[in-house]
């Protein structure tokens, strides 16, 4: 079930991509990585201050991705962020990357809040927790 929707656009540029000219598969993290950013900003959570006021942090925990089709230089993607499952200590994704009609790239990852001196489990505080929770 998904919880909540958020796009973001990304252009490909030359640096993204490898000798063959296609996106190089890594990036992709690269690229879900900004638009989970974006979408904590959008949400109204700005990350360095979680960390100064909160000291705690979100950082990958896994992820799994699969791909479908390959982009080039200059396309421009649509990246989604899903929210499938928010819990106390992590938040699971479902993300895809989209050349317009073309389903690109789909990846599930889950993030966990940390403590940010331990970088050990913590519970994300409660006022980041309203702010990400749908709505």
């Amino acid at each position: 079930m998904i919880l909540q929707e958020f796009t973001w656009p990304v252009r490909v540029y030359y640096e993204d991509t490898d000798a063959g000219g296609i996106v190089f598969y890594a990036n992709y993290l690269k690229f879900f990585e900004r638009a989970r950013t974006e979408w904590l900003r959008a949400s109204g959570v700005n990350q360095q201050k979680m960390k100064d006021d909160h000291q705690c942090m979100f950082v990958v925990k896994a992820t799994a991705v699969e791909y479908h089709a390959p982009a080039r230089l200059d396309d421009e993607l649509k990246l989604t962020v899903n929210v499938e499952r928010l819990g106390r200590a992590s938040v699971q994704f479902v993300q895809e990357a989209w050349c317009g009609e073309t389903l690109l790239v789909t990846g599930k990852i889950k993030v966990g809040c940390v403590d940010a001196l331990s970088v050990r489990p913590t519970a994300i505080p409660i006022e980041i927790f309203g702010l990400i929770a749908p709505r």
